[in-house]
């Protein structure tokens, strides 16, 4: 890997680069608030002309994706580093939401397909004349 600039973040150990959780936390805030590329801003963070899906990787070790990005305020976002464990209580939190609102989703779209349903036996029914629906006062058949 090329390298252009001297990185504005960061700790090398060996020859490899290291970010603690805020200076990515950082990174991704700077990603979403702009207009630049993944590629653009790890390059005026780090120096090398390719990320190679390293921001990706930590938006989801985040818990940061696309449904969530459109809704979250990135400045309550947990600092995994925290030592009273309030950060992962904050985190488990955000999960849950995220949970709740996918949830409430498919339950909307259940409830669509079961008028869409509804509406194709109903006018099955009329257009051929035909019982489609169980009647549930009947007797079993006989077999």
């Amino acid at each position: 890997m090329e390298k252009k600039s001297k990185p504005n973040l960061g700790q090398w150990c060996g020859n490899r680069l290291y970010f603690s959780d805020h200076e990515k936390k950082l990174i991704i805030h700077d990603y979403l608030s702009g207009n630049e590329t993944k590629k653009a801003v790890y390059n005026r963070y780090t120096g090398y002309k390719t990320e190679n899906g390293k921001i990706a990787m930590w938006m989801r070790k985040l818990g940061i994706n696309d449904k969530f990005i459109k809704t979250a305020n990135f400045e309550s976002m947990p600092n995994s580093k925290k030592e009273d464990g309030t950060g992962s209580e904050e985190f488990e939190i955000l999960k849950l939401k995220k949970r709740i609102e996918d949830l409430e989703k498919q339950v909307q779209t259940a409830e669509m397909k079961a008028v869409a349903f509804s509406t194709m036996v109903d006018f099955a029914e009329k257009e051929f004349n035909i019982s489609i629906r169980k009647k549930y006062n009947t007797k079993p058949s006989k077999k």
